[in-house]
């Protein structure tokens, strides 16, 4: 006699999945506010201290993959949950590490918890019935760009006048722990069984890392420096080979039919271009209002904690009611409209920016309608993405396409940082970024979203009527199960 399997609670699955999402935007974004304080209270320089968000970055690129197929490999809930410990585990150091070098190691253990996100949406495939899947893996894929949004503006919180750094990490020990509560509630499935490429998660990792690093190093070592070139010819290098390797392995990590696949490729690009207008859109603004008005003609003169509380917050309460419209969006007309249309608004949000900001109220504004655009193309992704690969692909789709986010979100860091700084005027012993500098960064924003919004419509064809692709779903989840039966 057979013991049945456990049955999965929906809302209970939805909450732990959501919760994770929000967890890695959390872990990812919190930091970048207080850099400075972080470097003021451990005695590091700037360039050491950059180190802190690059390192798990770093750890990202590395981990995202390998943990998405061993989600596969041996059932999502154990991975999961022990990604989670190990987030844990850096969440704790990293709140009480005195040292910028522990610090360091914290963000590395943390930098796990981008593979989060791929694990959560092969959870809800897996256990969801098709009917409640499109609106819940909206629901979780909006709350990365809320989490981004909240990191923002609990980090102005929690460090007003100077206060200790930690607080924030304290925070993500928190999040950590409750999210892992909920994990250890899930049904636990066994796993498809079969081999783990690790020899080309190791390729991969090395390729992605020469890619990251210069990026998001580059405008500190020099973009001309010998650093930044061999890094870059060495990740061109890799990655093709990682390229023909996957080619000739049987069990490949990943498979090169699917990423050459137009609708995966596309997703992937589009994910790159929303993770670009992202970062430059939170980062500019971060900026541009605190800009001192008195001496810049432009900006507010914001503190920290008005930054936080008048200007970002708006954006991150709008994206926790856009998510789940968005998701509902995505079951009537389809998740390449809703990338569409999101890429489309945000690339008008950030055009308003570029042109008008001239007072509060039309800045806070335009960071509102681009940061629901945002909670809008998450939405959309894990949808287009499903309905284009098998059950079996699902995580390592959808942590590759997360790595495209994380590309696309250090190269618009890192480009706004070089302008913000390139272009500048000396106001007494400072030099403050010139208006013009804020202008190119919006318009570079709306630039990326445009053309993400454009591949979509232009190289992905128009989706298929809700129902029939929910029964093709239902239909393939059956056909995998009858598989795993005989197996």
């Amino acid at each position: 006699m057979t013991t049945p399997e456990p049955v999965a609670r929906p809302r209970l699955l939805l909450l732990a999945a959501a919760a994770a999402s929000f967890l890695l935007a959390l872990i990812q974004s919190i930091p970048v506010p207080v850099l400075p304080q972080i470097a003021a209270q451990l005695g590091a320089d700037a360039t050491t201290v950059g180190w802190v968000s690059t390192a798990t970055l770093l750890a990202a690129s590395a981990f995202t993959p390998l943990l998405g197929r061993l989600g596969h490999v041996l059932g999502v809930k154990p991975v999961f949950v022990a990604t989670l410990v190990v987030t844990l585990a850096g969440s704790v150091l990293a709140a009480t590490a005195h040292d910028i070098g522990w610090l360091i190691a914290a963000r590395v253990l943390q930098g796990t918890s981008f593979a989060l996100f791929p694990l959560g949406i092969s959870l809800l495939r897996h256990e969801l019935p098709p009917a409640k899947l499109t609106h819940s893996m909206a629901v979780v894929a909006s709350t990365l760009g809320v989490g981004g949004g909240v990191a923002l503006v609990a980090a102005g919180l929690l460090t007003q006048g100077d206060a200790d750094y930690r607080r924030i990490f304290w925070l993500t020990v928190v999040m950590s722990a409750i999210t892992l509560a909920l994990a250890l509630t899930l049904p636990k499935r066994a796993g498809a069984g079969g081999r783990v490429d690790y020899v080309g998660a190791a390729v991969l990792s090395a390729g992605l890392v020469s890619l990251l690093l210069p990026i998001s190093q580059g405008h500190t070592w020099g973009w001309g420096s010998a650093r930044v070139i061999v890094l870059f010819a060495a990740a061109v290098i890799i990655l093709l080979g990682f390229y023909f390797l996957e080619r000739r392995t049987a069990a490949p990590l990943v498979s090169v039919e699917m990423l050459r696949h137009r609708p995966i490729l596309v997703t992937n690009l589009a994910a790159m271009a929303v993770g670009f207008a992202m970062f430059a859109l939170q980062l500019a603004t971060s900026y541009f209002v605190q800009s001192p008005s008195a001496y810049t003609g432009f900006g507010f003169s914001a503190t920290v904690l008005e930054t936080s509380v008048i200007y970002l917050l708006p954006g991150a309460a709008a994206s926790v009611v856009i998510g789940p419209l968005a998701g509902m969006l995505v079951g009537k007309v389809g998740p390449r409209v809703v990338l569409a249309l999101a890429c489309g608004v945000g690339a008008v949000g950030l055009a308003s920016l570029t042109f008008l900001h001239d007072n509060k109220v039309e800045t806070i504004a335009a960071f509102v309608v681009a940061s629901c655009a945002i909670a809008m193309a998450y939405a959309s992704m894990p949808a287009l993405l499903v309905s284009h690969v098998q059950p079996a692909e699902t995580g390592i789709a959808n942590s590759v396409n997360s790595i495209m986010r994380t590309v696309g979100g250090t190269i618009g860091s890192a480009l706004v940082i070089t302008i913000l700084a390139g272009q500048t005027k000396t106001v007494g012993a400072v030099a403050l970024p010139t208006e013009n500098a804020f202008r190119i960064s919006y318009a570079l924003g709306a630039i990326v979203f445009a053309i993400g919004g454009a591949l979509v419509l232009l190289f992905i064809k128009r989706d298929r009527p809700a129902a029939k692709h929910r029964a093709e779903v239902s239909d393939i989840r059956s056909t995998a199960d009858l598989e795993g039966a005989r197996a």
